[in-house]
């Protein structure tokens, strides 16, 4: 097995062992670990303190930067959708993973799974109903504010 997949399973299994998910994360730059992680819901009761996303958090941080284009993410279990929208986000170009969203179905872990289908309905067939609610003053327009702070 590949040293950086052993190192995300290996963090996965003592994840388990302390009670935690079996998720874990190593992000690897030109053949080194920069950063890694385990899901710890456990510990924090932070829904979004998965294995993938604590790696990213560690890493931009210490970086001190959003762009992770150069890094490869090696996971122990298929990123959930909001672990790969993160991904997306910082740049990441590939990631290897483990076990798939259906071994995870198959343990107990079916959320991901259920995401993944939800998002590929209309935003109206979904589940999580979601409303869109107008501004009444451009002057307290968010989008308007960074817009024009960024204009060259």
């Amino acid at each position: 097995m590949d040293p950086f997949m052993k190192r995300a399973v290996e963090l996965a299994v003592n994840n388990v062992r302390d009670g935690g998910q079996p998720f874990g994360a190593v992000l690897v730059k030109d053949n080194k670990v920069t950063a890694e992680g385990v899901n710890e819901l456990h510990k924090t009761y932070d829904i979004s303190g998965h294995a993938e996303m604590l790696a990213i958090r560690k890493a931009q941080k210490e970086l001190r930067t959003h762009d992770l284009s150069d890094y490869t993410m090696y996971a122990s279990g298929e990123p959930c959708p909001m672990c790969l929208t993160v991904m997306y986000f910082a740049g990441i170009k590939k990631v290897y993973y483990c076990q798939s969203v259906e071994d995870a179905v198959a343990a107990g872990l079916g959320k991901s799974q259920i995401i993944y289908k939800e998002l590929g309905k209309r935003k109206e067939d979904r589940k999580l109903k979601m409303v869109q609610m107008g501004l009444k003053d451009e002057q307290t327009d968010p989008m308007n504010l960074w817009k024009k702070n960024n204009d060259l």
